[in-house]
């Protein structure tokens, strides 16, 4: 059996999977239920100190699609609205249970140094392993100053990390924001500022539908709305494309990445291993389906893991950067082509109408010689888009074939097309 325990900026658990700071994870009795469940670790919701925050009623609203319930998840709540000295003292007690299991607290206070280095010394008597920086909520904290408000400016993100690396002794984890142009800013920053490691995405901001009879944005308080952060399954490919920008950024080479953002399988958490992740966040999908959705995960991965041969965790881990490149760095001769199995179509024609009507008029229709409708590729026209195996509604009956045989790399930075390909000048040539 593959070993699936994570070491993760000096933070052990048994396996890499862990609840994120959210709902799950804000009372004892949640967190207890969660690790007899099979947990690697939690994030303790997010505490605060200072002046009591008050939730609202009417918190959460989804997109589901095609027959998908859930497939992305919004929500308008704010951190814990429990007393601060309960969390302290149930942290400690699950701690306390459970040393074997990662227990991080997620803070959040207004930046300024003497609220940070208040909260942090609360933290430390708990005994909890690490924290984690709530850099990322985009509603309703952010608007007084803290959350995404600090994490979209880097000299912030650094300045805090400063501060909680020098007040504290536990690792440090700086969640980021995906609400900002280049996620690279307030990483560097996070690395300038000493952070053990970096978790991302928190939410995006987001409306995801309008009462058409209320006339106000969902989930609505009172006849209003407002606009809240978006996770869950939809949000994946945002949060996996961030992960691995950072994977690959010299500056933050090394930095250990929590992937978060729709992990919902044993698969996505292997997708976000394979683009640097070292342990993966979990919400969206416990709440949707319940806590034992770990029990999948572990016996999946290790599954997967022992088919392929890996022993551990670092064995695949970052195998994918390498590969995730940029535009110009693609190979432009790679040539392929779809192929239409015949005995496997059904004759429903999406690929035929979804070619001719919005891509490269490569499919054509005809009639064979049974007189039934028969689709056939046309492969001088077929640019290998990926349209037609996409729409198929049957599994393996569009396949894409490699036709560039014995063609040599070539790439945009060296096509003579290029005006901005640097010329070799004829004496180095010979």
């Amino acid at each position: 059996m593959a070993d699936i325990s994570s070491t993760f900026a000096g933070i052990r658990s048994p396996n890499p999977f862990w609840l994120a700071s959210a709902p799950p994870t804000d009372k004892e009795v949640n967190v207890v239920r969660a690790l007899k469940a099979g947990w690697g670790g939690v994030v303790w919701k997010t505490l605060g100190e200072g002046d009591p925050v008050v939730n609202v009623s009417s918190r959460y609203g989804a997109v589901s699609y095609n027959g998908t319930r859930i497939a992305g998840f919004n929500n308008i709540e704010l951190i814990t609205d429990r007393p601060l000295d309960v969390n302290l003292r149930e942290i400690k007690s699950v701690k306390k249970q459970f040393p074997d299991r990662a227990i991080v607290v997620s803070l959040m206070v207004p930046c300024n140094e003497e609220s940070w280095k208040t909260i942090l010394a609360a933290v430390e008597d708990t005994e909890a392993d690490g924290i984690e920086l709530n850099f990322g909520c985009p509603h309703g904290m952010s608007e007084r100053g803290m959350g995404s408000a600090v994490g979209q400016v880097p000299e912030y993100v650094e300045m805090v990390t400063r501060w909680c690396k020098q007040y504290s002794r536990m690792p440090v984890i700086v969640k980021l924001t995906p609400n900002i142009t280049n996620i690279l800013g307030p990483a560097r920053a996070a690395v300038a500022g000493g952070a053990d490691a970096v978790s991302l995405i928190n939410t995006i901001q987001s409306i995801v539908s309008v009462d058409l009879d209320l006339m106000a944005p969902t989930p609505t308080v009172d006849g209003q709305g407002t606009h809240g952060g978006y996770c869950g399954p939809a949000v994946k490919p945002i949060a996996m494309r961030m992960v691995g920008d950072i994977a690959r950024d010299r500056t933050c080479a090394g930095i250990p990445i929590s992937g978060i953002g729709g992990v919902s399988t044993w698969r996505d958490a292997a997708e976000f291993m394979a683009l640097g992740a070292g342990t993966v966040q979990v919400c969206t999908a416990a709440m949707h389906h319940g806590f034992r959705i770990v029990e999948d995960m572990i016996d999946g991965l290790s599954n997967w893991m022992d088919a392929k041969g890996y022993a551990t965790l670092d064995d695949f881990r970052g195998l994918a950067v390498p590969n995730y490149v940029s535009w110009e760095n693609l190979n432009l001769n790679y040539k392929i082509v779809a192929r239409i199995d015949q005995d496997l179509c059904i004759k429903c024609g999406k690929c035929h109408i979804g070619c001719e009507d919005t891509s490269h008029q490569a499919i054509a229709h005809m009639k064979g010689a049974d007189g039934l409708r028969r689709y056939e590729v046309i492969d001088d026209e077929c640019v290998g888009c990926n349209l037609c195996m996409l729409a198929c509604p049957v599994d393996g009956c569009i396949t894409m074939q490699r036709m560039d045989v014995n063609q040599p790399k070539l790439t945009w930075k060296e096509h003579p097309n290029n005006p901005m390909r640097q010329k070799v000048p004829a004496e180095a040539a010979e």
